[in-house]
């Protein structure tokens, strides 16, 4: 058992002053406000929960800002996913650990303290299964356990190159499986993660590109019950495609044919009609938002703020992983809204309301309701996911409460956060993990490799 006791800290309730946490076995056993530190307590002055990533794909770290140079056609989405292929082609099993294992300790030194794991690199590189279905799985089982991330895995199902049951081409060899491989293979993952602490597991249909109504029948079963991803209307084509497939948008088809509710998460779709954005919204899913990846690959923007105002619920993910940050997300969220809008804290909620605290409170609800946790933030029986900010930082000096968050998120850049405990493990302090340096020289190694 430890103790903590925090100046302020962001309760479900609101902020609230001297506030002593009480940990066991990394699960948070009491909360109480208004009271003064004992003599044993750890004291900060500022605490916020932990953010859920609830959609990354580890491997494309290793990737990150090798895609800047413009080809001979336009770019675009399509066109960086043949990179991506070509990149995934060449990982090793260790090469998966060490780039996962670096990413997984730089979200948490950046306030992420879970991840949804959208994992689809399943086989060997000549896309013969490992004898171990889980392999890769179990890579990325093994670096966060190594970091002190929670996990929730999402094998990814992919059997097709597009809609219509397309057969798949050469460079997605590495991803493939028929619905008896991924029943395996959902088996093997939970085995992989049943011995770590706060890891459950989901599914994740890849997209309606990828998988047949059939199939996505067949698939949505094996998440007994947790969360169900996929990937939606990302990308113009991907919706003229779609339409051209069944006379549907990929969120229209969805909602008319998927039994969507609350345990799935809908990543992106960003190109929805008012009508789709509305459904979406009663729907009880919630929006996976990618803000820096989406303007990284040249997406499109979010509807947000008339998702927000029919009642949507959305969460955070750092997809592509080419910049990791809680505050970076956010802020690129509210940004694009600013700039189609040309309005200022567009996402705020209303006049003398916090933009900074309205995102991260609907952001962190969101991103626990994807990954399935019940029990989120500062209150009993949720882990013990803790983030405390460096309040002498210049951006947040002289500032309390909400003015924290909105300092952090819209001015202060790195070095805000200071400590970081993972289901009440200390894994940051002073803005470093504790085992930077080892994942960084891992990491190092595996990409140099890489890009050779």
């Amino acid at each position: 058992m430890s103790t903590l006791h925090f100046g302020s800290a962001l309760l479900p309730s609101g902020w609230a002053d001297d506030v002593q946490i009480v940990v066991t076995d990394g699960i948070i056993t009491r909360v109480a406000a208004g009271t003064a530190p004992g003599p044993h307590d750890e004291r900060h002055a500022l605490a916020i929960p932990g953010m859920a990533s609830l959609h990354s794909h580890a491997f494309q770290r290793g990737m990150a800002g090798l895609t800047e140079t413009r080809g001979t056609v336009a770019d675009t989405f399509w066109t960086w996913r043949e990179t991506m292929y070509r990149f995934a082609l060449n990982m090793t099993p260790e090469d998966i650990e060490a780039v996962a294992t670096l990413l997984y300790v730089e979200m948490l030194e950046q306030g992420f303290t879970r991840v949804g794991e959208f994992h689809y690199l399943h086989h060997d590189r000549d896309g013969s299964p490992y004898a171990n279905p889980a392999e890769m799985t179990t890579r990325i089982a093994r670096a966060a356990e190594i970091s002190g991330i929670a996990l929730t895995l999402l094998p990814s199902f992919y059997a097709h190159g597009s809609f219509g049951g397309t057969a798949p081409h050469d460079g997605q060899r590495r991803f493939i499986c028929s619905v008896d491989q991924f029943a395996e293979l959902m088996v093997a993952a939970r085995a992989a993660v049943r011995a770590l602490p706060g890891a459950n597991v989901g599914v994740a249909p890849h997209s309606l590109r990828a998988v047949t109504p059939d199939e996505l029948a067949a698939i949505v079963p094996l998440a007994d019950g947790g969360p169900v991803h996929i990937h939606a209307a990302e990308q113009t084509r991907e919706v003229d495609e779609c339409i051209a497939w069944c006379g549907h948008r990929p969120v229209e088809w969805l909602l008319d044919h998927a039994p969507i509710d609350r345990h799935w998460c809908l990543i992106h779709a960003t190109h929805m009609t008012a009508a789709e954005t509305t459904a979406l919204a009663k729907s009880d899913a919630v929006a996976g938002l990618c803000p820096v990846t989406e303007a990284s690959l040249g997406d499109g923007i979010f509807p947000a703020r008339e998702f927000a105002a029919a009642g949507g619920r959305f969460g955070i993910g750092t997809d592509s992983n080419v910049l990791i940050g809680v505050a970076d997300e956010l802020r690129q969220l509210e940004y694009g809204q600013r700039l189609k809008h040309r309005e200022r804290n567009v996402l705020s909620g209303g006049p003398g309301v916090s933009t900074g605290r309205a995102l991260f409170d609907a952001a962190l609800a969101g991103g626990a309701q994807a990954l399935a946790q019940t029990v989120a933030g500062f209150q009993s029986g949720a882990r013990a996911d803790i983030v405390t900010l460096d309040t002498a930082h210049p951006s947040l000096a002289g500032r309390s409460r909400d003015a924290v968050l909105d300092g952090w998120m819209f001015a202060a850049g790195a070095g805000a956060i200071a400590g970081v405990w993972a289901g009440g493990n200390k894994v940051v302090e002073g803005g470093r993990h504790r085992l930077r340096q080892r994942a960084r020289d891992a990491f190092g190694a595996a990409v140099r490799r890489l890009v050779a």
